[in-house]
């Protein structure tokens, strides 16, 4: 049986409010203008740090702008998140001829919430999130850290993600990858790191079920 593993920001849901507005809060919090949204937009598929760090916080002051943000997050966070169009019938598609899992540099815990919260929680075996590994995407430990979970073989599991950091991940871990135009990459970016792209979610599904193994 095929295995698909989704991302989740930008190729399941659009969390882009509700995490402009934590940056936003998390340097009033200290005192500091935040930067600008496109540049926040473009480092969207990052861990949290990673994304404080590059927009020029200082290493020390790192981690506290992530608890800022962390903690405004998730009073907004299902408020201001939904599903992506098509996603729900993604999801359900899958279902049938899939096993299916989450791999995303979020918290796994706020992500569970927000899916649960949508109701879709059960539609998925595991679920892969920033504090589950040591190494987030684009290494490839997320990704073999949910098909060792799930019992996966690589010839039959496929990563869906919108950024290249997912299809760097699915690369590194020997599997296959479609890239979904629905959410925060390139499509220029994209096509360096895989043959397959698709304007949504629900395409990548069809486009992945419809294969031979």
């Amino acid at each position: 049986m095929k295995t698909i593993l989704f991302d989740l920001d930008g190729t399941l849901i659009d969390s882009t409010d509700a995490i402009l507005e934590s940056f936003g809060v998390a340097y009033e919090t200290f005192g500091h203008a935040a930067p600008d949204d496109k540049e926040v937009k473009a480092l969207i598929g990052y861990p949290l740090d990673i994304m404080f760090a590059t927009l020029g916080v200082k290493e020390s002051e790192v981690d506290s702008y992530v608890m800022a943000y962390k903690e405004y997050y998730r009073l907004i966070s299902r408020k201001k998140t939904t599903l992506l169009p098509l996603a729900l019938e993604a999801i359900k598609e899958a279902s049938r001829g899939a096993k299916l899992g989450v791999v995303t540099t979020k918290t796994a815990r706020y992500s569970q919430e927000l899916l649960e919260h949508f109701g879709v929680m059960d539609y998925f075996e595991v679920l892969i999130g920033r504090e589950s590994v040591q190494n987030p995407k684009p290494h490839p430990e997320p990704i073999l850290k949910a098909m060792s979970v799930m019992g996966a073989l690589p010839n039959s599991t496929w990563m869906i993600g919108d950024t290249v950091l997912d299809l760097i991940s699915a690369k590194e871990a020997k599997i296959k990858s479609v890239a979904v135009l629905c959410g925060y990459g390139k499509k220029s970016e994209l096509e360096l790191h895989t043959r397959h792209i698709t304007h949504n979610t629900l395409d990548a599904v069809k486009f992945i079920l419809q294969l031979s193994l």
